[in-house]
């Protein structure tokens, strides 16, 4: 039976919607472990703020959430919302709820951003099987949608309850790329301006949108150093960058920055140099050659002049803003160590180890360089991007450990564009139809006979060949199949991570039991809730920024200093009072009008990331702004951190000792052993400790978190 073009095509199509709709619901299952092992919450420190703002977005409407001053936060300064927020998470969330309530289906919206993360993951899918398609074919796009759904680079951000801007920034990431190759595959400007609006969407979900503002105008820079303008690419990025820029000055967080701040001059640059590119092309069509020298020379000359003499004058008198410190850390990955402590404390701009790429990449770590092979080895404008993009990512990546989750679209497209072509390579002899050359076998010479005619060598040749293909089908059979049992190595590994290192929150900490149960401690929620009902409701907790979202979110009281970290000399008033003796303690205290202070102390559970272990962090922080505090008087003779006894004279005497060792002695830890620290491995050495101006108020179940009542001198005084 013979079937039509238009049928094949139709049923291809129909096979391809299958695998990405399938592909969605693999990714939304892969994500939904947290849920199923613990329950339904939102996970980490951020998404806290994500979500009591959504909350307010939802309950209020716009006019409330734009207009919102949060007094419960930076006490007493507060926090205007609306001007310092990327508001596109909180918008989508709400439009989700919405929607969801109109079709009958009655979520909370905790829930809803419970699941954002999980469902956008099979748009991240589509988005990937887009641009590899833009870049190779569909079969391509097909491997990178379902490597996509599964990367482990990217499944640390997208799982249920992990309601972080990245949720739907790293769709919108690949999705912008896509639409911008379209407009430049085709010159239109309808392409141009859908790029526009998705970088909008961007800009107002996430502040790594500097990471597009960057990458497209280095990748018309290098289109135009390799030769390949067009008059497509003009209109793509002209168009892109104009439209795209008006309308990102219309985030409130971001406003003028988008011309004035220097992340945004490399755009502003090319954007110059492609009109000036095309100027001087537009004189030389109608002047004579010799003219075209000098005049060109002439403008090319003065162009340059005024751009340097703006770029000067913008930078002296303060309308261009100096990068960011974030941005001098990418560019220097030393540079936050040495002078902004507080960039240089937060886990996830570390320097990437080498395992953790092969956690999050797996295979792709061995694709992806095949990959860039294959599109070096056929370039077209659609290669030269993703050469840009998965070289740029691999280069910021190993600056900043958090920069994973770019690097691993770059590394699925490139990896999955390597794959394919191989596959297709040991595919196609697979397919080679083998020619039965039994009747040349049975015509043999006879034995002893040593003379063979022309047409039998022929025959012998031919079986000759036919062996050797035979030989290399089998070959092709076996690397394949080596492939495919890689490919199902990668599922198991994503899958494994995903469950055991991805879907815990952070606010609920499990491990293996002796039989391999799994235990639960749930100190932090219960300490959270002690304080919401047990405290006054205009209570002050001070506690070290990185509790601060989560204490107003489950708490509901107000904090000192929170994970925003845009006032540095406030958190170092924190810093301070963690590193400070108790009269001094209190005396901030009391200058803030804190009620209570919050210590996280894993010294019984043998939890490595407590305030202890951070210590040294909140002394360089306040160091940076008090020089009376020294980091070496915290430190042992030896200059080594330990709370033994060899302890600092000044760690010995800090709040942060206190205050996580008071009483601990009490506890029998380990056999013959008085206040042994597991998260430490050692014996305190100073165990008896008293308080004067402090007094326990409340130790969760395993001691994790340990809450601290500011006393109040009675009618004689402090005795």
């Amino acid at each position: 039976m013979r079937i039509s073009i238009g049928s094949l095509r139709q049923q291809e199509a129909l096979l391809r919607y299958g695998i990405l709709a399938l592909t969605w619901v693999l990714g939304f299952c892969t994500r939904m472990y947290s849920v199923i092992r613990y329950e339904s919450i939102i996970h980490e420190f951020d998404p806290w703020f994500n979500f009591r703002s959504t909350k307010l977005l939802v309950d209020e409407g716009t006019y409330e959430f734009w207009n919102w001053f949060d007094d419960r936060s930076w006490y007493p300064l507060g926090r205007v919302v609306g001007g310092t927020v990327y508001p596109g998470i909180m918008y989508t969330a709400a439009a989700m709820h919405s929607l969801l309530h109109f079709v009958g289906f009655k979520m909370s919206i905790k829930d809803v951003c419970v699941m954002t993360a999980p469902i956008w993951s099979g748009l991240t899918a589509v988005s990937a099987f887009l641009l590899t398609s833009e870049i190779s074919d569909a079969g391509a796009g097909l491997i990178a949608a379902v490597s996509t759904a599964l990367i482990p680079g990217y499944m640390q951000r997208s799982v249920a309850g992990s309601y972080d801007n990245e949720a739907i920034a790293i769709t919108l990431l690949i999705f912008c790329f896509w639409v911008f190759l379209r407009s430049v595959s085709t010159g239109s400007i309808l392409w141009a301006a859908l790029a526009s609006l998705t970088y909008l969407y961007m800009v107002s979900s996430w502040g790594g949108y500097i990471f597009i503002t960057n990458i497209v105008p280095l990748y018309v820079l290098v289109m135009l150093l390799a030769g390949r303008y067009s008059h497509r690419l003009y209109v793509a990025y002209c168009g892109w960058y104009v439209l795209g820029t008006v309308l990102s000055m219309q985030i409130r967080f971001v406003g003028f920055n988008a011309i004035q701040s220097s992340e945004h001059m490399g755009a502003l640059g090319v954007f110059g140099l492609l009109n000036l590119y095309v100027f001087v092309g537009w004189i030389r069509s109608f002047v004579s050659e010799r003219t075209f020298r000098g005049l060109s020379q002439l403008v090319v000359m003065s162009a340059i002049g005024l751009f340097l003499l703006a770029g000067f004058v913008g930078v002296a008198s303060g309308f261009i803003g100096p990068w960011t410190g974030r941005f001098y850390a990418l560019l220097d990955p030393t540079y936050a160590s040495k002078h902004i402590p507080i960039i240089a404390s937060v886990a996830e701009h570390q320097p990437t180890t080498w395992s953790s790429y092969f956690m999050d990449l797996h295979l792709f770590v061995f694709l992806m360089p095949v990959g860039l092979y294959v599109v070096f080895n056929n370039i077209t404008d659609q290669n030269i991007f993703i050469i840009v993009y998965g070289t740029a990512a691999v280069y910021f990546s190993g600056v900043m450990v958090r920069l994973m989750l770019v690097l691993a679209p770059a590394a699925v497209i490139l990896g999955s564009v390597g794959l394919s072509d191989f596959l297709k390579t040991f595919m196609a002899v697979i397919k080679t139809r083998v020619i039965d050359m039994d009747p040349v076998a049975a015509e043999q010479p006879a034995a002893g006979s040593s003379s063979q005619t022309p047409k039998k060598k022929s025959k012998q040749k031919i079986g000759s060949a036919s062996t050797k293909r035979r030989l290399r089908k089998e070959v092709a059979i076996g690397v394949v199949g080596f492939v495919f049992y890689m490919l199902s190595m990668y599922v198991r590994h994503s899958v494994w991570v995903t469950s055991e290192a991805y879907s815990s929150p952070s606010v609920v900490l499990s491990t293996k039991g002796p039989t391999g149960n799994r235990v639960f401690f749930d100190d932090f929620r219960e300490a959270y809730y002690w304080l919401r009902q047990n405290t006054d409701e205009d209570s002050k907790v001070m506690s070290w920024w990185d509790y601060g979202y989560q204490l107003a979110g489950m708490a509901n009281r107000t904090t000192i200093a929170d994970n925003n970290t845009w006032n540095n000399t406030h958190i170092a008033t924190v810093g301070r009072l963690l590193s400070a003796p108790e009269d001094l303690a209190y005396r901030i205290c009391k200058k803030l009008d804190v009620d209570y202070v919050l210590v996280v102390f894993g010294g019984l559970l043998a939890f490595p990331s407590d305030d202890v272990n951070k210590f040294l962090w909140p002394v360089r922080i306040t160091s940076a702004v008090d020089p009376t505090v020294v980091e070496s008087d915290y430190l042992t003779a030896s200059g080594t951190f330990s709370v033994g006894p060899d302890i600092g004279p000044a760690l010995k005497e800090s709040m942060v000792y206190k205050l996580a060792y008071y009483r601990f002695a009490e506890l029998q830890v380990l056999p013959g052993k008085v206040g042994f620290d597991r998260a430490r491995n050692m014996e305190i050495g100073h165990p008896d400790i008293s308080l004067k101006y402090f007094e326990e108020a409340f130790t969760s179940e395993n001691w994790l978190v340990r809450i601290y009542k500011v006393k109040q001198p009675d009618a004689y005084g402090w005795k």
